[in-house]
């Protein structure tokens, strides 16, 4: 870890406290990154941080920032505030996300508006802050978790696939548009993964045959863990099983 650019960087996670985000969290505390979690929940939050400090990890410093990101106006002074308590933002990993499953007909605007506020206007907004300092330090890390809904479509889950086949583009113009100033973005893509979101839902999928959150999250860190004459531009991890 310690030939990387990124190693020991100050890494803001969003969504850190359930599935991918949670057990990343842990994984990178585990090697000794500095963290700035985000999530609404700030029990959840400081319960994730107390697993963290338990770990006794050199390095390993948790923070946590409760915010909902789809308070636009309130990320600028987020950022600051995380800056100002921890010290510039070396890498942004944007994992929080939600979806409905609906046929698009039956689609509620307000639903599809909620998905779309979290899923990709958050992010947008959440990353153009975020990115501008990694421009001006010439340096930085962008990881955003799209899906393999950001790929292939499925009934079902039109607002969810919209947003995360939105994601996958703005991540490749980003890429392109910052790689001369020394930042990369990666964009993972992920088959189905076992998750508390698939609690409220009536998929009939089988859950055993699904990626774990751990697996997801070493895969996030091995990302990181890249030199910075390297980047993971775009990847999809699938189930060995079969599953979606």
């Amino acid at each position: 870890m310690g030939n990387s650019a990124t190693a020991k960087s100050l890494v803001l996670l969003t969504g850190a406290t359930s599935g991918i985000g949670k057990h990343t969290a842990l994984a990178l505390a585990k090697v000794g990154y500095p963290l700035a979690l985000v999530a609404r929940s700030q029990d959840k939050l400081q319960q994730v941080c107390e697993e963290i400090e338990s770990l006794h990890i050199e390095g390993a410093v948790a923070s946590y920032f409760p915010h909902d990101l789809t308070d636009l106006a309130g990320l600028a002074s987020l950022i600051e505030k995380i800056e100002n308590d921890q010290g510039g933002i070396g890498v942004l990993i944007n994992s929080a996300g939600m979806g409905y499953m609906r046929p698009l007909l039956e689609t509620p605007l307000q639903e599809w508006q909620q998905v779309l506020d979290l899923n990709l206007t958050a992010v947008f907004a959440l990353t153009q802050l975020v990115v501008r300092r990694m421009v001006e330090r010439r340096e930085g890390l962008v990881v955003n978790l799209c899906s393999i809904s950001a790929l292939k479509t499925f009934p079902d889950w039109g607002a969810y696939s919209a947003s995360k086949f939105a994601l996958l583009s703005l991540s490749r113009t980003l890429a392109q548009e910052v790689r001369t100033y020394g930042v990369r973005v990666t964009a993972l893509c992920p088959g189905a993964v076992d998750t508390p979101l698939w609690n409220s839902l009536n998929a009939g999928f089988d859950r055993n045959q699904m990626l774990s959150a751990e697996t997801v999250a070493q895969w996030i860190v091995q990302t990181l863990a890249l030199p910075p004459q390297a980047v993971l531009e775009e990847a999809v991890l699938m189930p060995a099983g079969g599953a979606l």
